[in-house]
């Protein structure tokens, strides 16, 4: 009896692993022959990915499982990645119109997430956005930030005051419910009015509520230059925030802008290692231009000149009593920017002044830069790029392993449309500031992690199939600052949860996104 039943088992042993290895493997997709990086740093490998619904249900030799594909896309000599994640994207009017919802401009880069809601600007109204979102349809998906400015402008208003305990319990309330109802953190704009009018302990107070949600805190910090309080001392206020809520920071768009700061950034990373050394979950998103992109206002007024509003602003520009104080700080803004010449309008109720600098614009008008400034902010303002950083120090801060690929994408500048294959191609094709496998962990896994996005950013199975597939030999960037909404080329195929919304290099009209809540949502 014993040996009849070690026969049956033998045979069962022989015969099993046939069965198994015989049963085929169905697939919706299947991407054959790629150079595969998968998110996580390690060296690309060539091999197969399928995927069926919404996730990656095979990784490996598809002939060896014989795998059954509906569709096969031919991947052979191309790079397959998981689909980018961008933490920081200006696109809450974009993701509101259904013109303009599928994102074209990110899914040709290979954006298949964004973050939006940031520099403090987040819509209070968490829940009724990400409802919004769904029920009309998105491109990507999209997560969002609750800001801490429009927390700050709609409890306490655009005044340069503290805040009351009262009003400090009620700007908590707003920051709870939005966490409740799937924020992934709460971002600042401590350098914009009325969010640079809060004192650092009253950030600290509204950060506090992210804790039991593991909302993440993302700063573009009070200053990134010589302003006020100084780089350093800004990025120290910053992880100090973080520190004493207890949560992750996020340093957005880290940089150091202006002549009076350049060649700070071994300073900057210096002291960030030392608190990540000590145990502080300290991270940094980055976009890869020498141009910042701001609002003329937000470059050259003072901030004192903002409080009460822009009805204010513009009496102050009346008041002769002011003239010498307002004028003499605008120069000084001007000047640590790199002056008239290096800020860029990239768009102005004037559309005539469009693609003008300062300086040309001062000269078409026969005034001084600050008076030309102060007319143009008069009629309605204009957003600018403005040329302040340099290649020496976004490139050492760019090879950090705490630092993750970001767009800070608005209206006007060409990251928008070009940030992560202008990174693929200048700092790691052509000119190889990092390696194939960082910058696509800088741009995939590390934010998921970070944000706690997950089973995204990394090529396994099991994960959510935002899958990418692109031409090293063709990926690149397009849009210029006079032609900012160029598409970029060599997206031959990106996927949205299982569904391709970018078709042979053309996109599609899939609405394959969803809402994203955060981690405890």
């Amino acid at each position: 009896m014993r040996i009849a039943l070690g026969v049956i088992a033998l045979c069962v042993s022989v015969i099993a692993p046939r069965v198994l290895r015989a049963q085929p493997i169905t697939v919706d997709v299947l991407i054959r022959g790629g150079r595969v990086v998968d998110g996580t740093g390690v060296a690309p490998r060539v091999t197969d990915i399928g995927l069926r619904g919404d996730r990656i249900v095979f990784l490996g030799t598809a002939t060896a499982r014989a795998v059954k594909p509906k569709r096969t896309v031919n991947a052979k000599g191309l790079v397959v990645t998981p689909g980018f994640i961008d933490p920081h994207a200006h696109v809450l009017v974009d993701l509101a119109q259904p013109s303009t919802s599928h994102l074209d401009g990110y899914l040709m880069q290979g954006v298949t997430t964004v973050l939006t809601g940031n520099d403090g600007g987040g819509p209070v109204d968490v829940g009724g956005t990400l409802a919004a979102w769904t029920r009309r349809g998105i491109g990507p998906n999209a997560g969002l930030f609750i800001g801490q400015g429009s927390v700050r402008g709609t409890v306490v208003g655009r005044r340069d005051v503290l805040a009351t305990e009262v009003q400090i319990d009620s700007m908590r309330a707003l920051v709870r419910r939005a966490m409740m109802d799937g924020a992934v953190g709460m971002s600042s704009g401590l350098f914009y009015a009325p969010g640079s009018f809060a004192t650092t302990d009253e950030v600290v107070a509204l950060a506090k509520e992210l804790k039991p949600f593991g909302g993440v805190y993302d700063t573009h910090q009070r200053d990134e230059s010589s302003y006020g309080i100084g780089l350093l001392a800004s990025t120290r206020e910053a992880m100090r925030i973080a520190k004493d809520a207890g949560i992750t920071l996020n340093i957005s768009h880290i940089k150091a802008l202006g002549v009076d700061v350049w060649g700070r950034s071994d300073s900057l990373i210096a002291i960030i290692r030392a608190a990540r050394a000590a145990g502080d979950k300290v991270f940094a998103d980055q976009y890869p231009y020498t141009a910042s992109g701001t609002s003329l206002t937000a470059a050259l007024v003072p901030r004192w000149a903002e409080d009460g509003g822009n009805a204010a602003m513009l009496a102050r520009f009346a008041d002769d009593t002011l003239q010498l104080r307002l004028r003499g700080e605008m120069e000084n803004n001007m000047r640590r920017r790199g002056g008239a010449a290096s800020l860029l309008l990239t768009s102005s109720r004037d559309k005539a002044l469009r693609g003008l600098t300062l300086a040309q614009v001062a000269e078409r008008l026969k005034l001084d830069p600050i008076a030309a400034a102060i007319v143009v902010i008069r009629n309605g303002g204009a957003d600018i790029a403005s040329f302040n950083m340099q290649q020496a120090d976004i490139d050492v801060l760019a090879k950090e392993p705490w630092v993750m690929t970001g767009s800070d994408g608005s209206d006007g500048h060409p990251r928008k449309y070009g940030t992560f294959p202008k990174k693929l191609r200048e700092y790691v094709l052509d000119r190889p500031v990092l390696s194939l496998s960082a910058m696509v962990h800088q741009s995939t896994a590390l934010p998921a992690e970070v944000f706690g996005l997950t089973d995204r950013g990394v090529l396994k199975v099991g994960a959510f199939a935002d899958v990418v597939v692109f031409d090293a030999a063709t990926v690149k960037d397009r849009s210029t600052y006079i032609e900012p909404t160029l598409l970029a080329v060599g997206m031959r195929y990106v996927f949205v949860n299982g569904v391709a919304v970018v078709e042979a290099g053309v996109p599609t009209t899939a609405m394959a996104g969803r809402a994203l809540k955060g981690r405890r949502n």
